[in-house]
Order: C-alpha cells, then structure tokens, then sequence
C-alpha cells in the first residue's frame, strides 16, 4: 500500500493530469469524483467569463501603452460560440474605427508588429497572463521594433488579427488569446504569430504558441520563444510551417548562457 502511494505521489509531481486516481475497490474516490466536477466547471465557466476590459485599460494605461477596444462580428456570447465565422470579422463600427486610423496623416504602415489581446475562449487566461507576457516581450523587443498600439477586442478568434493587421498594413500580428479550457488547466494562453496578415490567411500560415501560465510555459520562456518566431518571421518574411522551429532551442539557450 505505502508503495501504491509514493507511486501516486510521484507521478502527481510531474503533471496536472489525472493519472493514478484513487480507488475505493472498484470505483473513484469519492474526492476524485468531486475534483473532475469541479475541473468541469471551471472550464465552463472560463469559456462563458467575460473579459475584464477595464482592468486591461488600466493596466495598458499604466505601462504608457498607446491601445484601442474593438469588437468582432459576435454581438453576444451565444452568437460567439454557436457561430465561429462571426468572431473572425470584426464588426462594423470597428471596421470604420480601423480605416479612420488607417488614413490618417500619420500613417501606420510602417510598424513592424501589432499586438491583439483577445478573450478566445478563457477570457480567466487573458486577464491573469496577457500584460506580464506583453511586459516579458516589450523588454525583449526594445527600441528597435516599430509597435503598434495594442488592441483590445471581445468575442474573438485567431483569424481575427488577419483583419485588423490587413487594415493597418503592419508586417506582423500577435494575438494572445484565450485557450480551450481543459480539465487541469482553465486559464491556458496563446500566441499566434502572422506574417503578412490578411484575410482568408490559414493556420498552416501562423505559428502557435500555447499555454503560457505559470503552471505550463513561464512568461520568460513564451517571450524568449515569441521574440525568435517575431525575428526570424522578419528575416524570411513568412511564418507557418514554412518558419521550422528547429533553431527555437538553440536560439533560447543562447540568451540563457
């Protein structure tokens, strides 16, 4: 028995995951009954939470971070999930919002990356790990990259930067987003990188970054691993599977030596 123990003690210090769950003969543990309800639910509730917006404003105000709140097609949360197209269009007053800073006299086209930080689906991810990613990155990117302001929208998905990034003429996007809720991991963040952004853009043409959380991937580690895709993106002009990462280790053990 003390040996069935120190297995189970050993395997739950190497992941989250539900492995060796306790027995009462043939059946769970009562606890471990309890501990999946309560995974279920908060996974539910991370896809229905809304994004705390104004603590994103605050938090960008206070960094001095130039930033605009915009919005998809999806007018409710319902509309979000039961119809995926609407949150990759943005919505029409956003559109007019986008073209009128598109046109201005200043024009932006030639910034090198704009950063979107979108609810997806955990908006529980994006309040908790968006800003200290964007402070991690920020530090790395420094002076010499032209950033754009930072935008802010609900009831988004991935393919929602290829609009906005299209109607900016910027080189790149980045969205942090929200991940698919799992069962031992609620507030999992995501990155997408794009070169190029348009629409009609596929996955096959990103690179995926995923959970960022302190219990999955460290913010240092996404931002080390972000700034690679974001350089070499900018060196090949292309990101995808066209951009291997088979340099990413190399890259990060540099910068830590």
């Amino acid at each position: 028995m003390n040996a069935e123990k120190n297995i189970q003690k050993s395997l739950e210090s190497y992941t989250p995951a539900r492995v060796s769950l306790r027995r009462t003969g043939h059946s769970l543990a009562t606890s471990e009954i309890l501990n999946l309800q309560l995974a279920n639910a908060q996974a539910r509730d991370a896809v229905h939470a809304t994004l705390d917006i104004p603590a994103l404003i605050a938090g960008l105000a206070r960094r001095k971070l130039a930033h605009l709140v915009l919005a998809s097609a999806a007018k409710t949360r319902a509309d979000y999930l039961r119809n995926p197209r609407l949150g990759r269009a943005l919505s029409p007053n956003s559109i007019a919002r986008l073209k009128a800073i598109s046109s201005a006299p200043t024009s932006v086209h030639s910034y090198d990356v704009a950063f979107v930080i979108a609810d997806g689906l955990s908006a529980l991810a994006v309040d908790r790990h968006a800003l200290p990613l964007l402070d991690a990155m920020l530090a790395l990117l420094g002076a010499t990259w032209r950033i754009a302001p930072i935008y802010v929208v609900e009831q988004a998905r991935v393919a929602l930067a290829d609009p906005i990034g299209e109607t900016l003429g910027v080189r790149t996007t980045v969205i942090l987003i929200g991940e698919r809720p799992g069962l031992s991991s609620p507030d999992s963040l995501g990155a997408y990188i794009t070169w190029n952004p348009r629409r009609g853009r596929t996955d096959a043409e990103r690179n995926c970054i995923s959970n960022i959380r302190p219990e999955g991937l460290s913010y240092a580690e996404a931002a080390n691993l972000l700034h690679f895709y974001l350089t070499e993106s900018h060196r090949l002009q292309q990101t995808g599977t066209m951009l291997k990462p088979s340099g990413v280790s190399h890259a990060l053990r540099d910068r830590t030596t």
